[in-house]
Parts: C-alpha cells; sequence; structure tokens
C-alpha cells in the first residue's frame, strides 16, 4: 500500500443562500478530486452564516437533510473520502455543530459533534456565546483510509483543549482534523500556535480548516486554513480569501519521528494518566 494520502483543505467563501454554498461546495470538492486528493475537508459552519441568530434557520436532520444528501452524493461521485466541516445539526428540541464524514461510496460513515462550545468575552473586541443556541457533544470519532490511516475529528474551539487531542493519539490517530473558524482578534494571536502545539504534542499531522475571510459578514473569520506535520512544521497553509491547499500525509515521515523522538511511549503512566471516558461507546 502507498504510505502517503493527498489531503485537500478547503478555505470555503459563503454567502446568506444555502443552495448556492452547497453548490459551490461541491464545485470544489470536484475541483480538489481532480487534483488527485483522496481526503477532501470543508470548514467549520460552511453552508450557514457563523452567528447565534442563524443556527436554528439554518439547521438540518442528518442523513436527511439536503445538505447532508448534497455531500453524499459529491463523495460518492469524485470517490473519495469526505469530511463535511460543519453544519447546523438539529436533533429534536436540540442543535448542534455537526461535522460528517462519508467514504467513497457516500456512506456517512458517522458524525462528530463540537464537544467545547465557543463562550468567550474579550471586552473592546469579541463577545460570543454558542451556549445561547447550541448543545455540546459528548463523543469522540474516528474513521480509517485503506486500514492504514486514522483520523479524528474536533471543531474549532476544541483545538484549545489538549487533552481531547491527547485521547485521539491514544486511539491511534495519525491526523487529527479541526475544521474551526478563529476571528480576527484570536485567530492572529493563536490559530498558528494551537495548530503546531497539537501536532508537536502528539507527533501527527494536524489540519485547521477555516472559512474564507469575508468583511461584510457579522462573524470575520482569520482564514489560514493549515496543515501542519508530525515535527510542527507547516507544510501547506493559505491566507485568508478562498482557495484549495493540499499536502500529503506521509505514514513513513510521521514513523520516522516517533521512532528518533519517542516521547509518546516514554509518558509516565504511574505518574499521570489521561482516562478516556468514552473509548466503548
Amino acid at each position: 500500500m502507498a504510505s502517503k494520502l493527498k489531503i485537500a483543505l478547503i478555505q470555503f467563501l459563503g454567502s446568506s443562500s444555502k443552495q448556492q454554498n452547497i453548490t459551490r461546495a461541491c464545485d470544489l470538492i470536484r475541483q480538489a478530486a481532480s487534483n488527485g486528493a483522496r481526503l477532501i475537508v470543508l470548514p467549520e459552519i460552511w453552508n450557514s452564516p457563523y452567528g447565534i441568530k442563524y443556527f436554528s434557520e439554518y439547521a438540518e436532520t442528518i442523513p436527511n437533510g439536503e445538505t447532508i444528501q448534497a455531500l453524499s452524493k459529491c463523495a460518492r461521485q469524485t470517490n473519495t473520502y469526505l469530511v463535511g466541516g460543519s453544519i447546523p445539526e438539529r436533533d429534536g428540541e436540540k442543535l448542534y455543530n455537526t461535522s460528517t464524514i462519508f467514504d467513497p461510496n457516500g456512506k456517512l460513515l458517522g458524525k462528530f459533534r463540537k464537544i467545547h462550545l465557543f463562550d468567550i468575552d474579550i471586552p473592546g473586541k469579541i463577545t460570543f456565546k454558542e451556549s445561547d443556541a447550541l448543545s455540546p457533544g459528548q463523543q469522540l470519532f474516528t474513521f480509517d483510509i485503506d486500514q492504514q490511516y486514522r483520523i479524528g475529528l474536533a471543531i474549532c474551539y476544541d483545538l484549545r483543549f489538549p487533552l481531547l487531542a491527547s485521547l485521539y493519539s491514544n486511539r491511534h490517530c495519525h491526523i487529527l482534523l479541526y475544521p474551526g473558524a478563529f476571528n480576527m482578534t484570536t485567530g492572529p494571536a493563536h490559530w498558528e500556535l494551537l495548530l503546531r502545539a497539537r501536532a508537536l504534542d502528539n507527533q501527527m499531522y494536524v489540519a485547521g480548516i477555516s472559512p474564507a475571510h469575508d468583511e461584510q459578514a457579522d462573524y470575520k473569520s482569520w482564514g489560514h486554513t493549515t496543515l501542519v506535520d508530525p515535527w510542527g512544521t507547516i507544510i501547506s497553509k493559505c491566507e485568508m480569501n478562498e482557495e484549495i491547499i493540499y499536502g500529503d500525509i506521509d505514514l513513513e515521515h510521521l514513523n520516522t519521528i516517533r521512532k528518533q523522538l519517542p516521547y509518546l511511549s516514554q509518558q509516565r503512566n504511574d505518574v499521570y494518566t489521561v482516562i478516556d471516558k468514552k473509548e466503548d461507546n
């Protein structure tokens, strides 16, 4: 089997029209597939404007919503693994920030609901309380490609919680994906730093997949979609505009780093440990 997996990260510029967003996203997915990507990832909340007042209006049930049906079709038509960034999900009376994952047959492999909700208050800069509209997820999610690459999912604010990434490391992930929309305050200060830190902490590939910056939007994303290798080196990134970036997930490179600097196996589990409370679920 090949020891490299080509990944495409789509920094998507959305609009207030869900249908236009779906159509444009599918065009970009086909473009990424035509350039050889086997794993394609969209950003956080791409089919809707990002904001508390929009989540209920744009929310869909899974798997029957129009966005999910379109993504399933795109995965099947392009013969790719597709991570649908995230969308607002409606489940009964609750709303979630949810990522969906599809195999090359268009089968929904599962979903990940954002675990840590974005509640912050930086006076004079940004106040946002995601928990006013959304409920938190309770489960981790991983999937495998070619019985060789293991991918873990988290969303945006989850990036700030290193123990969550450690749980994915304990589940033997090689890649950790963070669809995320950091803003113009936290993005310049923390986005790249956190992505590189999570990659170094766990000696895995880490990707942050952002919406493109839209100066007219209520919530202005920082952009700067980035792919980091297990050494903490940035191997691909873009700026603020809509763009697709590419990179190779190289297991030989990952394993060499883990062998040369084997600190994952040197952890003192007799002194400290991270317990995965959801491992059997």
